[in-house]
């Protein structure tokens, strides 16, 4: 059973850092490209970042030079961590594990991030 567990969600304030773990079992973790997707109210799931096995990274525009993914192999666990927060950040975080060589295509079940003064 391929689990996804989310944490490190909350309330900050603009110009502030939080940082998202996601904790993965059931699966080969190396072997997955990680990834970060978040929703806001009213509007589509979109990218945020992801890492390959391979440690290659992608970031969507909006968060390039303030979140940071990272990935530590050893505790099937995946990072976001998000500084100079803004009120458009506001979103649920989803956790993502993609393999399309495995058919493999998990989510969490998602973690609250409200950036508000």
């Amino acid at each position: 059973q391929v689990q996804l567990v989310e944490s490190g969600g909350g309330s900050v304030q603009p110009g502030g850092s939080l940082r998202l773990s996601c904790a993965a079992s059931g699966i080969i973790f190396r072997a997955y490209t990680m990834g970060w997707y978040r929703q806001a109210p009213g509007k589509q799931r979109e990218l945020v970042a992801t890492i390959t096995s391979r440690r290659i990274t992608n970031y969507a525009d909006s968060v390039k030079g303030r979140f940071t993914i990272s990935r530590d192999d050893a505790k099937n666990t995946v990072y976001l961590q998000m500084n100079s927060l803004k009120p458009e950040d506001t979103a649920v975080y989803y956790c993502n594990a993609r393999n399309d060589y495995l058919k493999g295509d998990f989510w969490g079940q998602g973690t609250q991030v409200t950036v508000s003064s």
